[in-house]
């Protein structure tokens, strides 16, 4: 990794000596040089999510983007096309909620209209057939009040 200048895009990167690459896999993803220490024994890398990294300088990646960027714009036009994806899957579709099922099936079924009818959260030490919807929840609703600017200069 120190031997590759910076500013170059890589990707399959390795977080410690050996273990094969974990950063930067998913098509379609990079990650950018951004700069070595004098040594060469660390290099700070910038990840697809933004965030900064220093990994040890042994490292190694792969120079390039991963190809197949762009494969999950493609609309799934029908079901049958979602079904043979998930068709190695097993039972992960189709995914039934559970207010649309019979009380005899899971717990938010039953009723006249789609609607929970009690609270969705649980205790965790509910018996396993009643753990449904929010496990041990600390807390729930929307969270308000985070949409203030930090270090934002004061008026005067």
């Amino acid at each position: 990794m120190n031997q590759i200048s910076e500013g170059t895009t890589i990707c399959n990167i390795e977080s410690s000596v050996g273990d094969k690459g974990s950063y930067s896999r998913c098509s379609g993803t990079y990650a950018t040089i951004v700069g070595h220490s004098d040594d060469g024994t660390k290099t700070r890398i910038r990840l697809p999510s933004g965030s900064r990294k220093t990994i040890p300088g042994a490292c190694r990646a792969t120079v390039g983007i991963i190809a197949g960027g762009g494969r999950n714009e493609k609309p799934i036009m029908k079901a049958g096309v979602l079904f043979h994806k998930f068709k190695r899957l097993r039972k992960r579709f189709p995914k039934v909620a559970g207010v649309r099922m019979n009380p005899v099936d899971h717990p938010h079924g039953g009723g006249n209209h789609k609607h929970l009818g009690k609270p969705g959260t649980v205790s965790r030490y509910a018996s396993a057939g009643q753990k449904v919807g929010l496990i041990a929840a600390r807390r729930t609703g929307l969270i308000r009040g985070t949409k203030t600017v930090k270090n934002a200069p004061e008026k005067i």
